[in-house]
Parts: structure tokens; sequence; C-alpha cells
């Protein structure tokens, strides 16, 4: 039987967008037909680099084309919002990076209309689909290491500040916290939970973005020390501690390739490879909801993306951040 491919289009053709678009490849169930740029000879590029057939210079040209089942959104933060109601509203199921809005009303917005045109939308948090992070989670959760008392998560590299750069651009949502600082965030909430109390510092640039943000959560039993940088670097591994134990994720621990647990100073590897960078298990995951007719994943659904969100519009607001 051959098999019913799942028609991609992409939209933001940026460095994250290849990496996605490669590990797409691997997938026999998937195939990208359109992808767009405001930039033509960039959509024509991306096209003939993935043996794309349609390259269009207009998001709108793509989200009118009936052949699109998914679109896949990787434009700078602050249109993740109005891209992501406009791809439901023309029937399309969404995929949008992370983070999934620069704000939670935006993002409430966002799983409205999912649920109003009856259409899959998922935040690509694509390390809640990790296997390593997977088998992490479900041995926390089945008590492994006893009850967790401390987890310790940073995400820091050196970011290049070039003109143009996304990534030093306050307007586009850039800086530390809304890049990067999301992940750190993420892996707490996935461990532990809803935080209580959340106590956050950011060192910033001059034209307003967080170059460095250091968080401490304290939940019911727990606390969280996270930090997150796009001028210094770290080792990058994530430590989640309980009574019982301790597992350490691999570096980098937000596409780890295997965990270690460490029990009476005897230490346990794990390994699990992912498939290609690991883009490919958050679109397998899509392919899975959309057959299924879900609108939401059940790994990472709607109210997922909401909590989260609302965790880092309270660290926003407590640094003053502001967009």
């Amino acid at each position: 039987m051959e098999i019913q491919k799942i028609k991609w289009g992409i939209i933001g053709l940026g460095n994250i967008a290849n990496q996605f678009a490669t590990d797409l490849q691997l997938l026999e169930d998937a195939e990208i037909v359109a992808v767009a740029s405001r930039n033509k000879d960039n959509a024509n590029a991306f096209a003939q680099k993935y043996n794309c057939p349609r390259a269009y210079n207009s998001y709108d040209a793509l989200f009118a084309d009936k052949n699109v089942d998914i679109i896949y959104i990787a434009t700078p933060h602050n249109s993740h919002a109005e891209l992501s109601i406009k791809a439901l509203e023309n029937g399309k199921h969404v995929l949008c990076e992370k983070p999934i809005a620069l704000s939670y009303n935006d993002a409430v917005r966002m799983t409205e209309a999912s649920k109003k045109h009856n259409k899959f939308f998922m935040e690509a948090f694509w390390t809640r689909f990790i296997p390593s992070v997977q088998d992490a989670l479900a041995k926390v959760k089945n008590g492994e290491i006893g009850d967790v008392k401390y987890l310790k998560a940073d995400f820091n590299f050196i970011g290049n500040e070039t003109p143009g750069s996304r990534l030093f651009d306050k307007q586009s949502g850039g800086g530390a916290l809304f890049d990067v600082g999301v992940y750190p965030l993420f892996l707490s909430y996935i461990m532990c939970g809803i935080p209580k109390t959340t106590f956050a510092k950011s060192i910033f640039h001059e034209n307003g973005i967080d170059l460095q943000t250091s968080i401490i959560l304290e939940f019911e039993n727990a606390q969280a020390i996270l930090h997150t940088s796009i001028v210094s670097e770290s080792d990058m591994k994530a430590v989640i501690a309980g009574t019982k134990g301790r597992i350490e994720l691999n570096a980098p621990w937000f596409m780890a390739d295997g965990y270690a647990i460490i029990k009476e100073e005897k230490e346990t590897a794990f390994s699990f490879p992912t498939l290609g960078k690991g883009y490919s298990h958050e679109a397998i995951e899509c392919h899975n909801c959309i057959r299924n007719n879900q609108i939401e994943s059940k790994l990472w659904s709607h109210q997922n993306s909401l909590d989260l969100s609302k965790i880092v519009d309270e660290i926003k607001n407590q640094v003053g951040l502001e967009f």
C-alpha cells in the first residue's frame, strides 16, 4: 500500500527551518510541498534545496495553497500569534516554533483559534519529544529517584550580534529569556509542575533585551535554579535530584542522546539516540495527532503551552522586560 503522506508548508526559512526540513526528509510519510519567504530568492533557494515544488514570496499565498495539510511556522517570535491564527483560519493545521508567543494573552488567542476552526495546533517544543527526555520523565513520574527536590538547568551560548540579528532585535522578541530561557523553564515545568513563587533577575542590553537571566522557582516541596544567557557558555547539563537519587541528562540536555541515573554513588547510563537532529520526533507526533483527528497533543497540549507561557509572562514582568 502507498503511504498517505502528510503535506507540509514552511514559512520563515532561516536556520531552524533548515534543520526541521532536513529532519522531515527522514520521514517516509512527510512531504514538503510549499515554502514561503518575503524574499522570493530565499524561497526559491530553500525549495530547490529540499525538492519542494512550490515557492511563494507571500505567506498568504501559502495559506491559500489547498495542497498543504500543516504549516510549520519558524518566523521571529513577534509574528507567531498572527500567523498561526491566520493559518488556522485558512483551514491548516499548525506547528508553531517556540516560544508560542510573546504574551500569555496571545497564546490564549492561538489555542482558541485551534478549537474554533477544529484544526491541530502545537507549539514546537521539540525537546518534549526527544526519546531520552520522554524516558527520563517517565522514570521521574514512576518514582525512580524518589520525590524530586531540586532541578538545575541552563541554556547558554555566545550569540553573534550582527546587524539585523533577530536574536538581538527587541522588536522581534529577541533576548535570552524568550529565545532559549524557555527551555530550562520547560524542563522545570514537566518535572515539577507550576511554581508557587518565582524570583528572577536579568542583565540587559542597552536596547532593552535581556542578555542573561537567572531564575529561582519554588514548588510545594522542591526548588529549581535556572539560567539563560546569549553572552556566555555553560556545560548544558541538566540535573533532576530526588530523595533516592538523581538523573543527569547528557549535554546539551535539550537534545540529549541519553542520561544517567546516579544512586548511592552507582551510575547507570541509558542511551537514546535521536532520529536526525531530533526535530523529526515532534513531526511524528503531529502526524499521529492529525491522523487521529486530534487538535492537540496529549504530550504537549494547549494547556501545557498556556501554563508555560504564564510562567514566562511572570518572569518577563518581574524583570521588567517589555516588547
